[in-house]
């Protein structure tokens, strides 16, 4: 190819798509590849919270990297809707997040960051929702947010081609085209997602990156009104009389993307003892995701090692949405030759696994 771009992206998702969209803002000539549709794996089948964060603040990398997300999410959904007339549905609707004795020590964490948050009563958190069981100690987040990942997505694709980015949906990815005489780009970026090892494999294998399928339900009637976190379970109401309620986690079911009748009746059940309005809302739909796990639960930003041009980015769990802005910038930061703004060797390929680490938030 004579006329290359400067980089070329593998993966279509919310991380590459973001990734392509940060490089074109700043001049960069940009391809994005995807082996099927863009934005339509992991990135489409989440629930898109945006928890509150500092990352002046923030007590690790990963909290570091999730508060350039907060910090700067108002800032990219205004400049989307600039560029494209299209709404990614960011708003700030706050949150009560349920922590168990075990999370006993998150709201320290939140202090130290200087998070806004309020401890309430059972009798305060039924007065700011409908709620039914209280499953731990009620915590009100007024500054979380959230985006629709669907129109986010379909903002970002529109954006990214306002910026000159090209897009390749529906393209096989060839492992040879990292290497002369067949290389298609100057640089590159590997953010597959769960199939990252597929076409980063030749020069680096991720011996510990999984998928983990996990599932989630859409109710339409009775909603609450704002973000409810239980542990790995959620309600998300997205204002227009649909609320998603999430999810499963499960490594066992593979690259398996199907629902299962058990798993979105579990799910039902939780939303209605947690929220009982819920009881008079229907089911509108179901679906899987593949979130792309490491073994550490941190994932993997920086250059395959022997491979300087090439960098990885993947492993972003159920976090893509509110990682992606932090990961692009550093990304961007990486290709560009800048001072990084964190410290990048938490996130290294090479890196030995941590043990698990208290985060301000789990996803």
């Amino acid at each position: 190819m004579a006329h290359y771009p400067d980089v070329a992206i593998f993966g279509g998702g919310i991380i590459g798509l973001t990734c392509a969209y940060y490089l074109a803002h700043e001049g960069v000539a940009v391809a994005v590849y995807d082996r099927g549709a863009l934005g339509q794996e992991a990135s489409w089948a989440g629930a898109g919270i945006v928890p509150p964060g500092n990352p002046a603040r923030a007590a690790s990398p990963l909290d570091q990297l999730r508060g350039l997300g907060a910090e700067q999410f108002p800032r990219l959904s205004a400049e989307l809707r600039e560029l494209t007339g299209l709404d990614n549905g960011y708003r700030r609707c706050g949150a009560i997040e349920f922590l168990s004795a075990a999370e006993a020590e998150v709201p320290n964490l939140w202090a130290a960051e200087g998070i806004a948050f309020e401890r309430l009563s059972v009798t305060a958190a039924r007065q700011l929702e409908p709620l039914g069981e209280i499953p731990g100690e009620p915590y009100l987040l007024p500054d979380c947010a959230q985006v629709r990942n669907p129109w986010h997505l379909r903002a970002l694709i529109a954006a990214c081609q306002r910026r000159g980015v090209k897009l390749y949906p529906h393209t096989t990815i060839r492992d040879d085209w990292f290497t002369r005489p067949n290389r298609i780009a100057a640089r590159y970026v590997i953010a597959a997602g769960a199939w990252t090892n597929d076409i980063v494999g030749r020069l680096w294998q991720l011996p510990d990156l999984h998928p983990v399928r996990g599932q989630i339900a859409l109710l339409r009637g009775a909603s609450c009104s704002r973000i409810v976190m239980v542990g790995k379970r959620y309600l998300v109401p997205r204002g227009d009389g649909l609320t998603l309620v999430g999810s499963t986690e499960e490594p066992e079911a593979g690259f398996v993307k199907e629902t299962t009748s058990d798993a979105i009746a579990a799910l039902v059940r939780f939303a209605q003892q947690l929220v009982p309005v819920l009881q008079q809302a229907t089911l509108e739909r179901a679906w899987a995701g593949l979130r792309p796990a490491s073994g550490d639960g941190v994932p993997y930003i920086g250059p395959v090692p022997g491979w300087p041009a090439v960098v990885v980015a993947t492993g972003h769990f159920r976090a893509g949405v509110q990682l992606s802005i932090g990961t692009a910038q550093v990304v961007s930061d990486m290709l560009l030759e800048r001072p990084p703004r964190i410290a990048v060797e938490a996130f290294a390929l090479t890196r030995a696994p941590q043990p698990p680490r208290l985060s301000a938030f789990r996803s």
